[in-house]
């Protein structure tokens, strides 16, 4: 758990300059920084620099993208929107490290994913390489009306 501002704000900058050991850029890291993206940039923006963010990451480290490791553009894309959804429907009437740290707590499971999508279909080369829809259910929507609201 997150005690302060400061320990989130070191964890992003230490993505943002490649700094973090592959061994500790794991799952509850990939939440947060998406978090951070989305409440302070718009979507597009937020997707992009996540995304940019990855592969400058895993180039910085020497980590090629193969059919079993490296960037995953499905996985990306649906934390990115899983936590817009949290964030949509959230109290955002809170600190920012609470926030996080309840949303670090609601996406504890990294296995989340394999409630939306078969095993075959999320860690197929197709789902890698380029986004593809849930194939169990959908992805929760987004109340477009309340992030307005709580951004305002």
């Amino acid at each position: 758990m997150f005690r302060t501002f400061l320990e989130i704000e070191h964890l992003v900058g230490a993505f943002e300059r490649a700094e973090i050991a592959p061994e500790a850029w794991d799952h509850r890291s990939h939440v947060v920084v998406a978090c951070w993206y989305l409440l302070c940039y718009q979507e597009a923006e937020a997707v992009t620099r996540m995304r940019d963010g990855i592969h400058d990451y895993l180039r910085a480290h020497g980590i090629a993208t193969t059919k079993e490791r490296g960037y995953h553009e499905t996985i990306t894309l649906c934390w990115m929107r899983l936590v817009r959804a949290y964030l949509a429907e959230t109290n955002l009437d809170c600190s920012l490290v609470e926030l996080i740290n309840r949303l670090v707590e609601r996406f504890a499971d990294k296995d989340l994913l394999l409630t939306y999508y078969s095993r075959e279909r999320l860690f197929s080369w197709e789902a890698r390489t380029g986004w593809m829809e849930p194939d169990l259910r959908p992805l929760p929507e987004v109340n477009r009306q309340r992030m307005t609201q709580a951004a305002a």
